[in-house]
């Protein structure tokens, strides 16, 4: 007999846990819930579950503590986030401890059903028989899960040669270069995401934040040289 999915929600609102377990229960996973991060963390150390849908702002325990104490714990789930804003914040955080995929508030049932179908279709996912952007961009968000990002970086590479058209995977590959020290690296393929696609939130934000860095550091020299004068 096929082993049903389990799926663990972590959100503290009332109406997104009741919503995720019923839709989620129609389209046949099984599903827990939690009211906060201590809660989660609970669950996952009683129970096997598959993916996690992780709300990123929690009283007490947030979803970057959620986060990091799972790796801590080595619970190597599939996590995505649940957010109610426009730009994720601590993005670039969420994706070192392995997390790559979002769910934005507001959503429809729809859209929860594909994010989990997607997220648990990687699983089977080979390394020898992936022909297309797509297919590629999912084995990218695999390693991405499993925070390789090395090996994420040479997939989201070969999905840039079979189409350089596509904002996301120019930003998914700047944060790879990122979480691997290559910040310059990382900025071009910001850059490249936004020239892209000027709308395109996640790079824009990235590209901003990455430059007030460089800004900072600048002031400093200056203000290292003026005392020096």
């Amino acid at each position: 007999m096929e082993q049903t999915d389990a799926v663990l929600v972590i959100d503290d609102e009332k109406n997104i846990r009741t919503t995720l377990q019923q839709v989620l229960e129609s389209a046949g996973y099984e599903v827990a819930t939690a009211v906060n991060g201590e809660d989660g963390l609970s669950k996952l150390s009683k129970s096997r579950f598959d993916m996690v849908l992780l709300d990123m702002k929690l009283p007490g325990m947030d979803g970057i503590d959620v986060l990091r104490r799972m790796r801590e714990t080595n619970y190597e789930t599939p996590v995505a986030i649940i957010t109610a804003y426009g730009t994720i914040e601590n993005a670039v955080e969420a994706m070192k401890l392995g997390a790559v995929d979002y769910l934005r508030k507001p959503f429809s049932g729809s859209e929860i059903k594909e994010l989990v179908e997607r997220i648990l279709a990687r699983r089977e996912l080979g390394e020898g028989d992936l022909g297309t952007y797509a297919e590629l961009m999912e084995q990218a968000k695999l390693w991405i899960n499993r925070r390789d990002f090395e090996r994420a970086g040479a997939t989201l590479r070969k999905a840039l040669a079979i189409d350089s058209s596509r904002a996301e995977a120019f930003n998914l590959l700047g944060v790879c270069l990122e979480l691997r020290g290559e910040r310059l690296e990382a900025q071009k393929r910001y850059r490249a995401a936004v020239g892209l696609d000027p709308t395109y939130e996640p790079a824009r934000a990235n590209l901003s934040r990455t430059t007030r860095f460089d800004y900072s550091i600048d002031d400093i020299d200056k203000g290292d040289s003026k005392g020096k004068g």
